[in-house]
């Protein structure tokens, strides 16, 4: 009776009717908002992710604080590698240079300066190399991802690994003068992007340029890293002075102020495979020699090497000129530092004087006696620089055990065997040299010998009509072309060098600073016609063909040989940095 009651109650009963709408509500209500706060709660999640949170929790803070670190490394990791990436490099594939051949009747006035009579190359026709790339973002992504599983592995990051946009595959920082970096930067290949340190305005994009300053000092030169095989990178922050900047520029190598009228040559900056050089520093230069003498002695190419370094040091103090007649002497107060530079063609003794069957006049070298200006102060410099070779392409006879046993471009008696060429009397002069260093009881000093400096004559000689007019980048790979009088010279250089040091005696030390493979790409940094400042001069090759006279053997500057005291810097760093901190 009672479920009766209940069930007509449930049909017809006005009350239960009543409630029956606001609990449909109340239920839909609760839908809503619990739906509502899901979605609130995945969003809170997804903005703000606790994992790093937890990890803390359940691993301590110190497991989450290096979480953070890691990834802030790797962050930092990826800035410098799109700043190094836009620091790149020529493409490989050259297009047609159409540029005009332009030369000059300047003749240089340095009584020093080599007039080489090397041997007749032909290199193929120069091409102009594509502008800096950078690469598409899944590149960048795959260089990211490369150096991120690098640091996983716990193994120290020092190299990107050989990058395809370097400018050769085979194988130098920021300035304090202003630069118009817009203009420094290659125009950018049409289909590619560009590499720039300019924001859509053409205004200097100081982000940019910091992460650029920053990849500098990122991965630095260990003292294990090979500094001799690289890459020619292109550096829109430009050189470390301007030509205007040093007043001791030879005026033969001041190409922008004799008219040169690009200057992406001064923008290449070598870096090695597995490390970075950092910018030259002058001011840790001169308090790492602090006290100390550094000599730079051979022919002009070493004079050219050490009005570099002096153009550097200039930008941070202004030396006191102590020099003489015989000898450049520059002394640097702050820090007692002396750089001198001896003139020395061939290293080894030589004169005019008559010998033998051989008449006086033409010069006679002794290829078994050291130069006597060295020896005598020897014991007075504490880092030597030594450099030579370009002289025994003159006119000269080679005197062995006082013995003539040849000559180059003279043998009047030709009844007579010539024992050895001009080559091989290099090879015998580097060991003689070096023997006296490495044997001389009063010498513990480091002595650096800069290996042969190639030259960039085609088409001949530098007085048979070679040029070297219209070389405005380095030769990429594939334009390369062997230079076997280079490989020769380079090769009885070395050799020399190595017989000598197995027979050291004293506390010198000897190294090696092997440029030669690495700048036979720098056919680009020569003066070529623009060593003269004659705002007349020619321009344009004769009605045969012929160029005048021109330099593609001496650097401009500022220029690539800026790099060879670059390395010479760090070659000091590695043997007294130490000394220093002890």
């Amino acid at each position: 009776m009672r479920d009766m009651t209940w069930g007509a109650a449930l049909k017809g009963s006005p009350k239960v009717y009543s409630h029956s709408r606001p609990i449909s509500w109340i239920v839909v209500s609760v839908g809503v908002l619990a739906v509502f706060f899901l979605t609130f709660a995945c969003w809170t999640m997804v903005s703000y992710p606790i994992g790093s949170t937890l990890h803390g929790y359940f691993y301590g803070s110190e497991s989450s604080e290096n979480s953070y670190i890691s990834v802030s490394l790797i962050n930092e990791t990826s800035t410098d590698l799109t700043a190094n990436v836009s620091l790149d490099l020529a493409a490989s594939k050259a297009s047609p240079d159409l540029q005009p051949s332009k030369v000059s009747n300047g003749v240089s006035n340095d009584s020093e300066i080599d007039h080489t009579h090397t041997e007749s190359r032909s290199q193929v026709p120069y091409s102009e190399t594509a502008s800096p790339i950078i690469p598409e973002s899944k590149e960048v992504d795959a260089l990211v991802n490369s150096v991120v599983a690098t640091s996983n592995s716990q193994d120290p990051v020092t190299s990107f690994g050989n990058s395809t946009n370097v400018i050769n595959s085979s194988l130098p920082a920021h300035s304090d003068s202003p630069i118009d970096l817009a203009s420094a930067a290659p125009t950018p290949v049409a289909g590619s992007n560009s590499s720039s340190v300019t924001d859509n305005n053409g205004m200097e994009d100081p982000n940019i340029v910091a992460s650029m300053n920053k990849s500098n000092t990122l991965f630095t030169a260990s003292k294990d890293c090979d500094l001799y095989h690289g890459n020619w990178i292109y550096d829109p922050l430009g050189p470390l002075y301007t030509n205007n900047s040093c007043p001791v520029l030879t005026q033969t190598q001041n190409c922008l102020g004799n008219g040169r009228p690009d200057k992406d040559y001064e923008n290449w900056r070598w870096k090695p495979l597995q490390c970075d050089l950092p910018r030259f520093d002058p001011s840790k230069f001169l308090e790492l020699m602090r006290g100390k003498t550094l000599a730079f002695i051979g022919d002009s190419v070493a004079r050219n090497q050490m009005e570099s370094m002096l153009c550097i040091l200039w930008q941070v103090e202004e030396p006191m000129n102590q020099g003489t007649r015989n000898m450049q002497r520059y002394y640097f107060k702050s820090a007692s530092v002396t750089v001198i530079r001896i003139w020395s063609s061939w290293l080894v003794k030589h004169n005019t004087e008559p010998f033998n069957f051989a008449s006086s006049g033409v010069e006679k070298i002794y290829l078994d006696a050291p130069d006597e200006r060295l020896m005598e102060l020897i014991s007075t410099f504490d880092v030597l620089v030594l450099s030579s070779g370009h002289w025994f392409a003159k006119q000269s006879v080679y005197i062995l055990n006082n013995e003539i046993v040849g000559g180059q471009l003279w043998w009047p008696d030709k009844s007579r065997h010539m024992k050895i060429n001009n080559v091989e009397a290099f090879g015998i002069s580097v060991e003689t040299v070096f023997t006296a260093l490495v044997t001389h009881p009063n010498y513990t000093g480091l002595t650096i010998l800069r290996s042969y400096s190639p030259d960039h004559y085609e088409g001949g000689a530098w007085n048979t009509g070679g040029s070297c007019t219209g070389k405005v980048k380095p030769l990429a790979p594939g334009e390369l072309v062997e230079n076997k009088h280079t490989d020769a010279m380079h090769e009885q250089q070395v050799a020399g060098f190595n017989r000598a040091i197995k027979k050291t005696t004293n506390r010198s030390k000897m190294r090696l600073m092997d440029i030669t493979e690495a700048f036979q790409y720098r056919v680009d940094g020569h003066p070529g016609p623009y060593r003269s400042p004659d705002p007349n001069k020619i321009t344009t090759r004769g009605p045969n063909g012929r160029p005048p006279p021109q330099d593609c053997l001496h650097w401009c500057m500022p220029g690539p040989v800026d790099t060879w005291n670059q390395i010479v810097f760090e070659i000091i760093k590695r043997e007294y940095e130490g000394d220093r901190a002890a």
